[in-house]
């Protein structure tokens, strides 16, 4: 019976309905039929609740579990992104210390080539400089000990030369000195002989006359 109550609760208001409540065995049957169909009516309640409530239940659960998803969608989403957008980063941060590195490398090595270059240059020019001093002053000591020697030759032969006439000089005035010399005592003996014999001639001729 309880099981055709909860087929069909419509069977207690017939069985309450089809007797009389006359004697002690209609209110007893009533009382049982009463409590069966209230027993029936709350346990339907119970499981349509319960239905309910599992309905409710599951609906919440799909909607979390759905937002559950598409919350881990969008973190995943953002996950790929980031890790997008680090790896961008981190390939650009490659490439441009890459980049520098070669220009580094290349500046280097270009300052290195001019540097070495400019010593090359600096100790070509200083080797030159010293060969071209080095001519210049062997030229310069050449000159000088060349002009050197023509001046002390000079001086020798303007010494010789000056000897010379002075010498020349010298004897040439003792010369002329002794040859004068000696003309004017000659000269002056001959004027004295000529007056001496003048002088006795007329004497002589004095006496004479």
């Amino acid at each position: 019976m309880k099981k055709q109550l909860k087929s069909n609760p419509h069977i207690a208001i017939f069985i309450l309905t089809s007797y009389r409540v006359n004697d002690d065995h209609n209110i007893v049957l009533v009382v049982v039929v009463v409590v069966v169909v209230v027993v029936v009516v709350v346990e339907v309640v119970i499981v349509e609740v319960v239905v309910v409530v599992e309905e409710v239940v599951v609906v919440v659960v799909v909607v979390e579990v759905i937002e559950v998803v598409v919350v881990v969608e969008v973190v995943g989403v953002v996950v790929v992104g980031v890790v997008i957008v680090v790896i961008v980063v981190v390939v650009v941060v490659v490439v441009v210390v890459v980049v520098v590195v070669v220009v580094v490398v290349v500046v280097v090595v270009v300052v290195v080539v001019v540097v070495v270059v400019v010593v090359v240059v600096v100790v070509v020019v200083v080797v030159v400089v010293v060969v071209v001093v080095v001519i210049v002053v062997v030229v310069v000591v050449v000159v000088v000990v060349v002009v050197a020697a023509v001046v002390v030759v000079v001086e020798v032969v303007v010494v010789v030369v000056v000897v010379v006439v002075v010498v020349v000089t010298v004897v040439v005035v003792v010369v002329v000195v002794v040859v004068v010399e000696v003309v004017v005592v000659v000269v002056v003996e001959v004027v004295v002989v000529v007056v001496v014999v003048v002088v006795v001639v007329v004497v002589v001729v004095v006496v004479v006359v």
